[in-house]
């Protein structure tokens, strides 16, 4: 049995080579075949001494630390709450709460039950609550008084639990989560669960159609510690903050799940992310161990070198997930933060699966996705289903045969396209370079046909934040009746930039000098912002509309 946390030393090829499910499984305190909990895995395994689990960071910056052993007892009370109001193991209970102590004790509460917890994001409006529980059938939500109003008027909703403040007023009918879980015992012996059952209720970013519900097994807590140890090389002596919101996936899976599946604190901030809160708080914490998305990541460049200054050298390993990261961003981590910003590559239905990883040694190339995780075969296909080699572009998709830590074999009670001839094919365009690693193209939808060339979005995109005045950018193919399509930018320009005819001829000028005569924007538009998912994803389909 190997150590938790793998060091830069320890060769990507050699852990490749020499993976075995039976290894993983063994790093686990209960047993896939019966006899697992979620909760224990996560949090009664370190509850004995005083272990620090979760540090809070309120949004007036009031900081409150909490160790493994208060969690447990926390999520005893919780646990003995939900049953009390009909809650089995199997069941669904769905939670719309703020990044507090009180969401970790209800995931583990819910978990300790035996049943599935399903995140609701905070900024849904009640359309996308009602089609999310509507998939999962929850059974009860845990809410706050300043989300409640959300769930007035949804049909067939479950019960609610309501965290609220001793003067705010509970609705008729609604369970008052703290004065219940306050008389609670603090003893609730786990329900212990197989590998295959449910122990997250996921939905998909619903970026292109309605989400997609993506029941995750207990089993997947294998594929998440591999990544905490391989790719986010979580180690005991480091401070981690995953910026992401726990109510999506890489949040919950990676921001909760993993870091206490090791046994590892982690940071909730309440507080609306800013580059200015975010410096401070990597200072005033002393992070060392980062992770979030591009667009965050974009967001601290904006506010230039001098407010990096005072957290340069603090950082040890900064992660990126969510988008493909641009060049720009790595180069410029590394000249005013004195870090190795790494991409990850991974969906809500596989965990991450194509990474730059921080605790295996291979080649990092900017613009690479990585190569697979150990655990995972992945492959680039033709229309056709056929494997492709290397500098031919194709689907990214997962070898399932050969794939141990795959653990998503269909989506919740529908049909699953993507899954056919023996593998999951992710939607996404890439190729294989000659070292092995993986280059990622864009979705296969967003790819361009320009008077017969094939121009992946994230080429021109990255291309085009390299120019000073440039923020963000998203490229989409527009209509054309002798090219096909046109390659369309719009542009966020950075502070003291404003749009004008020359820069828009500047910033063609610059993207053809860096790619090609044929790989840039004939149209640009500026704007104020970029249409986004929740969760940070650009909306290329909406830009693509807007273009026509």
């Amino acid at each position: 049995m190997t150590s938790d946390t793998a060091s830069p030393e320890v060769s990507y090829s050699e852990t490749a080579a020499s993976f075995t499910i039976t290894e993983e499984e063994a790093r686990l305190l209960g047993g896939l075949s019966g006899g697992i909990n979620a909760c224990v895995e996560c949090c009664d395994r370190y509850a004995d001494g005083d272990n620090l689990a979760l540090i809070t960071i309120a949004a007036d910056g009031t900081r409150q630390d909490h160790g493994f052993a208060r969690l447990r007892d926390l999520s005893a009370q919780v646990a003995n709450m939900l049953v009390a109001h009909g809650v089995k193991p199997g069941d669904v209970v769905a939670g719309l709460l703020p990044r507090r102590a009180e969401l970790v004790a209800t995931i583990l509460g819910v978990w300790r039950a035996g049943a599935a917890y399903q995140p609701l994001f905070t900024a849904f409006g009640p359309k996308a609550i009602e089609h999310r529980l509507g998939i999962g059938k929850a059974v009860l939500v845990v809410t706050d008084s300043a989300n409640r109003t959300k769930l007035t008027g949804i049909a067939q909703c479950p019960p609610v639990a309501t965290i609220r403040l001793p003067d705010e007023p509970l609705i008729s009918g609604d369970i008052d989560f703290g004065t219940e879980v306050a008389e609670m015992r603090a003893d609730f012996a786990p329900v212990m669960r197989t590998g295959d059952d449910l122990f997250l209720m996921m939905s998909t970013s619903g970026s292109t159609g309605l989400p997609k519900g993506v029941g995750v097994p207990l089993k997947a807590l294998l594929a998440i510690g591999a990544y905490m140890r391989w790719a986010i090389d979580l180690r005991a002596e480091d401070r981690f903050w995953n910026i992401a919101d726990p109510g999506w996936a890489y949040g919950l899976y990676y921001g909760i799940t993993g870091p206490l599946l090791l046994g590892r604190a982690t940071i909730l901030y309440e507080g609306a992310f800013s580059a200015e809160a975010a410096y401070d708080l990597i200072a005033d914490l002393g992070v060392t161990s980062l992770a979030g998305s591009p667009t965050a990541y974009r967001l601290l460049m904006a506010e230039g070198g001098a407010a990096a200054a005072k957290v340069r050298g603090r950082l040890r390993v900064v992660s990126s997930a969510g988008e493909p990261l641009n060049p720009e961003v790595i180069r410029w981590f590394d000249d005013h933060l004195a870090v190795a910003v790494h991409d990850h590559y991974g969906q809500t239905e596989t965990g991450m699966v194509v990474n730059n990883h921080h605790g295996l040694s291979h080649a990092v190339r900017i613009g690479s996705a990585g190569f697979a995780m150990p655990g995972y075969r992945v492959a680039v296909l033709d229309e056709e289903g056929v494997e492709r080699r290397a500098n031919e572009p194709g689907e990214l998709a997962i070898d399932i045969a050969r794939s141990p830590l795959l653990w998503f074999d269909g989506y919740w009670q529908q049909a699953t396209p993507a899954i056919r001839g023996g593998y999951y094919r992710t939607g996404d365009t890439v190729e294989w370079e000659v070292d092995g690693s993986i280059s990622f193209i864009g979705r296969a939808d967003d790819v361009i046909t320009s008077s017969g060339y094939r121009i992946g979005p994230f080429d021109v995109e990255s291309a085009l934040i390299e120019h000073p005045a440039v923020m963000e950018a998203a490229v989409v193919g527009v209509p054309d009746p002798e090219r096909t399509e046109l390659v369309k930018a719009f542009v966020v320009l950075n502070r003291d930039y404003s749009g004008s005819d020359a820069l828009i001829e500047e910033l063609k000028t610059f993207v053809r000098k860096r790619l090609a005569a044929h790989a840039y924007p004939r149209i640009v538009e500026f704007t104020q912002s970029l249409p986004k998912t929740p969760s940070g994803k650009i909306q290329r389909f909406m830009l693509r509309e807007k273009g026509r």
